[in-house]
């Protein structure tokens, strides 16, 4: 099995759906998110993804989106992919966003399907394409049922990978054999959005992940990927079995909530969570200490 091409890579192999960090007062915290953002980077991961869901994009305003993402490529945008979370149930402010991400001078766009108003197919194309045609940028389709209520559909998928800055999907539709056909049929380079499945995803195509528990584990997750891209299928297994409790253990309950708790646990940038969310409690963060403990994870830092 050879290595794929940049082409086929767009945005790397291993990418992590950043947190935000907040102060403890709330607010954004800038410098937490340059230090974190560094610390990725050199702990595995090609990009970064930022004001996605798990940067708890619901709960920060288009302002501190900008802050956020010139803070990230100022400290980082030198070493990785910075990938702006643009997408909204609003394509008129999908597009707005669009422009300042561009204008900030991030690497690319992650554009999450229209969430909550379940547009028809036809619609799905036509917010898509505009958004593709907003900027010079290269974008990633998010493809999420289960959070945004509509799955792109195949075809969509095929008719939309005619527009040359349509290059990717983070695909958490979890259907192997959808995300197969539209591998077979087009270019696109297909991400894990699901960490679970990076390694099945893999088998059928996928170039790589855009992971959560990356956060901690991102050297282990490039090791995963790169030993099964080299050929290395049973080092591969090795790694995603290892990788087993880390992929039950930040989702035990809402993904952003026990990610900050992870990074505290390992004395990293997160902070708070912002309302409606909760922190997590002393005892999720327990369990959440063996999760991490039983994946091989050694950095905690005292109480």
């Amino acid at each position: 099995m050879s290595e794929a091409t940049n082409a086929e890579t767009p945005f790397g192999r291993v990418l992590t759906a950043m947190v935000t960090p907040f102060r403890p007062d709330g607010g954004l915290d800038l410098d937490g998110a340059q230090r974190l953002a560094t610390h990725l980077v050199d702990h595995g991961n090609d990009g970064l993804v930022i004001s996605g869901t798990t940067g708890e994009s619901p709960t920060t305003t288009d302002d501190e989106k900008d802050q956020l993402l010139r803070a990230v490529i100022e400290a980082v945008g030198d070493r990785a992919k910075i990938i702006a979370g643009v997408g909204t149930n609003d394509t008129r402010h999908t597009i707005e966003l669009a422009h300042a991400a561009e204008k900030a001078g991030a690497h690319g766009l992650l554009v999450v399907t229209p969430y909550y108003s379940k547009p028809p197919q036809s619609g799905l194309l036509n917010h898509f394409i505009h958004v593709a045609e907003a900027t010079g940028l290269p974008n990633m389709l998010y493809d999420i049922p289960g959070r945004t209520g509509a799955a792109i559909e195949t075809e969509t998928l095929v008719r939309l990978a005619e527009h040359g800055r349509i290059v990717a999907v983070k695909d958490a539709k979890g259907d192997l054999e959808a995300s197969s056909w539209v591998m077979n049929r087009t270019n696109l380079a297909f991400y894990s959005g699901d960490d679970k499945v990076t390694l099945p995803l893999l088998s059928v195509g996928a170039v790589g992940v855009v992971g959560v528990p990356t956060h901690l584990f991102g050297e282990l997750t490039a090791r995963m990927v790169q030993a099964y891209v080299s050929g290395d299928v049973a080092g591969a297994l090795s790694l995603h079995r290892q990788l087993l409790p880390v992929f039950t253990g930040f989702f035990r309950t809402q993904g952003v909530i026990l990610t900050k708790a992870a990074l505290k646990l390992a004395g990293l940038p997160g902070g708070p969570v912002r309302p409606p969310l909760v922190d997590a409690t002393a005892e999720q963060v327990e369990q959440l200490r063996a999760d991490l403990a039983d994946a091989g994870f050694t950095g905690f830092v005292s109480p």
